[in-house]
């Protein structure tokens, strides 16, 4: 099941970032007294207590204003709302109730989302409780006095979020069809893979914001097999403000993330492999995803003998932290190539689903510290006694070692490439986890 999403949510300069940067324990988001320093959405994984969640930072929402930057700023917060399962409606208790926190909160109950109020800056209880209590007068329930710079009252207000992200709430029905997410920079082409592969045009990519998680999931038949593709469009660029748009795509691409088994990022052909590519990529790297690179528009390149190698070459430099990752060029519009995707698709499931048993993975193992000696300091050498599998998707494995300080990236890599030369594991992460035996025997 995938993580929650609970949005930070409120007009400008209450105190947004730096409640999400409390929460997240560091500082993410830029904390300036300026109204619209914080323009694009962040997020980070959270735990509380023996839950997790995925939080997401937002631009301050000012309902009536022409700014264009702050309107653009709404238009993300309301994505941001589209998506989450909680919202935390932050407010300031020192600005007191103004208008424009009714008009979000009425935005807020149009979502039909649970909503969280914590009235923050309540920096002395005894002294501003009786400020608080104006905050009824929103009609969102009991209002949650919160500190975020002095880390005061946070926990109740954790503890009321997690009412919200009850597991039986929130547990989608089992559905063993594989789920994939099209990620990527808006106009890559990912609604239209996603309509090209239906043969109808379902997936509108629309200016406007706030479509929501559910409707943006597409059955897909093909050889009597389902799938469900996950779609992340929702904005085209506008203006000239590209460079903010583009950022537009990072909250949908966690929350389809988080629900996928293999993601395609589809890049575009004609602007080449660029660092926002890199960046989406990374998120679904992170979560342990299935990959395929989608490099969409190849229709559209001027080829010779070597442009294929050149742009291989190209996106393996950008995305070097992905070697696993597989590689097809294709074009949404004329269908080229795209019977491929399904065909690859099936291998990366697999492949994210793949089990070894403990026996070959030791010989395996024996034979690798065979070839290449572990790394030693002032004398003591690592030694690495035991590896088994213990989860899929991704397919993770634990080495049992003497001593982990002895334990080097480099080498921890080249165990990762013995045991995919052997198995493959072909679009799948692998992640390889040491733990310490303590009776050096």
């Amino acid at each position: 099941m995938s993580k929650p999403m609970v949005a930070i949510v409120g007009r400008p300069n209450v105190g947004k970032s730096t409640l999400f940067n409390a929460l997240a324990g560091e500082k993410i988001s830029i904390v300036k007294d300026t109204p619209g320093v914080t323009r694009d959405r962040i997020f980070a994984d959270v735990s509380w207590l023996d839950k997790s969640f995925t939080l997401v930072d937002t631009g301050g929402i000012e309902p009536d204003t022409k700014d264009i930057i702050l309107s653009q700023m709404r238009e993300q917060a309301e994505i941001a709302i589209a998506t989450s399962d909680v919202i935390i409606f932050l407010v300031d208790v020192k600005q007191g109730l103004v208008d424009s926190d009714f008009q979000v909160a009425n935005m807020l109950r149009r979502s039909k989302k649970p909503v969280v109020l914590a009235v923050n800056k309540v920096d002395n209880f005894d002294k501003y409780m009786a400020d608080v209590y104006e905050f009824y007068n929103l009609g969102l329930g009991d209002p949650i006095p919160i500190s975020a710079s002095s880390r005061l009252g946070l926990g109740d207000m954790l503890d009321e979020v997690m009412q919200h992200c009850n597991p039986e709430a929130l547990v989608e029905e089992e559905d063993d069809r594989p789920k994939i997410a099209v990620i990527g920079k808006p106009n890559s082409g990912k609604s239209s893979l996603i309509n090209k592969l239906i043969g109808k045009d379902r997936v509108i990519v629309s200016d406007i914001a706030g479509t929501t998680r559910d409707a943006i999931d597409t059955e897909v038949k093909r050889d009597g097999k389902e799938y469900i593709f996950i779609d992340t469009a929702g904005l085209r660029r506008k203006n000239k403000i590209k460079e903010e748009i583009e950022r537009y795509s990072i909250i949908r691409t966690v929350a389809a993330v988080e629900r996928c088994d293999v993601a395609i990022l589809m890049i575009d052909a004609t602007e080449g492999v660029t660092e926002q590519d890199a960046k989406i990529a990374g998120i679904a790297h992170e979560r342990g995803k299935g990959v395929i690179i989608a490099v969409n528009k190849w229709d559209l390149v001027e080829k010779d003998d070597k442009t294929i190698y050149k742009f291989t070459n190209q996106v393996r430099e950008t995305l070097a932290y992905m070697p696993y990752a597989e590689l097809v060029f294709i074009s949404a519009k004329t269908g080229q190539r795209l019977h491929k995707v399904f065909d690859i698709i099936d291998a990366v499931v697999e492949n994210c689903n793949l089990r070894i048993q403990t026996g070959v993975l030791n010989e395996i193992l024996t034979e690798a510290v065979a070839m290449k000696q572990p790394p030693s300091d002032k004398g003591k050498r690592l030694r690495l006694y035991y590896i088994t599998q213990v989860s899929v998707k991704p397919p993770t494995f634990v080495i049992f070692i003497n001593d982990k300080k002895l334990t080097h990236f480099s080498y921890t890599r080249y165990i990762e490439n013995q045991i995919r030369q052997t198995f493959g594991f072909r679009g799948t992460p692998i992640h390889i986890i040491m733990r310490e035996r303590k009776n050096d025997r």
